[in-house]
């Protein structure tokens, strides 16, 4: 290998060269850039800064709300696009009812406003400019009618509305500022800025370049269509799926499409992870079902680790299954494959892996057997996606 693959996680470093990944715990007293010299200085010696090549997931993800005019076409698109750009949705706010709407306690990184066709006008009034006088957020973006752009709304962002007059969805414009202001988020903090000492590279978001890798997965890995990718990691789970999954009638230019769950990180998260699981109603069951008790979900150790991992799978699986689905719904009884990536590739074995996914379609599908799972226990396919750029 003539390069050098670098991806900043929210808890390990991971560094591919010489055909090998080698994974590094952080040093959060450190800097990225001075703990990865600590720990790597010799092999970074090693290449020019034009063949390496580094991706991160450290900052998180985005936070957004969605102010869309219907359920059924506005938030529907919006949220497809959100989710599909790596942005964590906040809350979704429909716009009749705004004025009852509750407002997010927390600072948004970016708000979206859509709403009607471009032949319709008349769609927002004064009540749109007194609700976000309430709200907390960084960037506002407008993707709704043309003939109703909000006029005394500050630093508003107007794009194509993302309904076309036939109600299509038209993705591109919105899918473009969304993922240009996360990687903007991304190199925009000081630690991954300082990277750049070492690379002459654009530094890529981690969930973008697991996406450009799943079209030729197969070469790689022993899948079958259609499959999943469930990236569970410190900060976030990620589910990267095929758009043959999709239940609903939303017709997308891409083929693979990624949800990101801000609340179902193993470490930065651990404590939401453990709320969520709390107040799932088949989780006691589960633990059970693992023969341990619900004080395991305070302690730390590493069977509490292990554990809260095999709860991530459960859990996002359970959010995005027929029975639950909150913004997209996946046709999990049709799935062939589930491979499983991030850190829980380095804790988990597949005897572990393969028993939580059975308990899931045995529980909640139904199923009697389940697809078979593949645990990418080199956490490499980051650098599939990696190696395209």
């Amino acid at each position: 290998m003539s390069q050098l693959f670098i991806d900043i996680g929210s808890t390990y470093f991971k560094v591919a060269h010489k055909g090998k990944i080698d994974q590094y715990f952080r040093d959060f007293n450190k800097n990225i850039l001075d703990d990865l010299n600590g720990k790597c200085a010799e092999i970074i010696a090693q290449y020019l800064p034009r063949d390496i090549h580094i991706c991160s997931s450290a900052n998180g993800g985005l936070s957004t709300l969605i102010i869309g005019l219907t359920n059924s076409f506005s938030l529907k698109y919006a949220i497809n696009i959100a989710f599909n750009s790596g942005i964590n949705i906040i809350d979704t706010v429909l716009y009749p009812k705004i004025e009852s709407e509750s407002v997010p306690s927390e600072l948004i990184d970016v708000v979206i406003v859509v709403g009607g066709i471009d032949s319709v006008a008349h769609v927002f009034d004064e009540k749109l400019s007194v609700y976000l006088e309430k709200v907390r957020y960084e960037n506002i973006v407008y993707v709704g009618s043309r003939k109703s752009v909000p006029s005394q709304i500050d630093d508003l962002v107007v794009l194509e509305n993302i309904i076309d007059d036939k109600l299509m969805i038209r993705e591109e414009a919105l899918k473009t500022y969304l993922t240009d202001l996360y990687q903007a988020d991304i190199v925009g903090k000081e630690d991954i800025k300082q990277l750049y000492a070492i690379t002459a590279n654009q530094i890529f978001s981690t969930p973008y370049i697991v996406n450009r890798a799943l079209p030729s997965i197969n070469e790689r890995l022993d899948v079958a269509d259609p499959f999943i990718v469930v990236d569970i990691g410190g900060a976030t789970t990620d589910i990267h799926y095929s758009r043959d999954l999709v239940t609903d009638n939303i017709v997308s230019q891409s083929g693979y499409d990624r949800l990101v769950f801000k609340k179902l990180g193993v470490y930065k998260s651990r404590e939401s992870l453990v709320h969520t699981a709390r107040n799932n109603e088949f989780v006691f069951e589960l633990l059970e079902h693992l023969n341990v008790t619900e004080n395991i979900l305070e302690e730390q150790s590493e069977k509490a680790t292990r554990t809260l991992m095999q709860l991530a799978i459960f859990l996002v699986l359970y959010k995005v299954s027929r029975h639950h689905a909150q913004y997209v719904e996946l046709k999990l009884e049709i799935l062939n494959s589930i491979v499983l990536t991030g850190g829980i590739s380095k804790v988990l074995s597949p005897e572990e892996v393969d028993d939580i996914v059975l308990f899931f379609y045995k529980k909640i599908l139904q199923f009697h057997s389940a697809p078979n799972t593949l645990l990418d226990s080199n956490y490499e396919i980051w650098t599939y996606g990696i190696e395209k750029e």
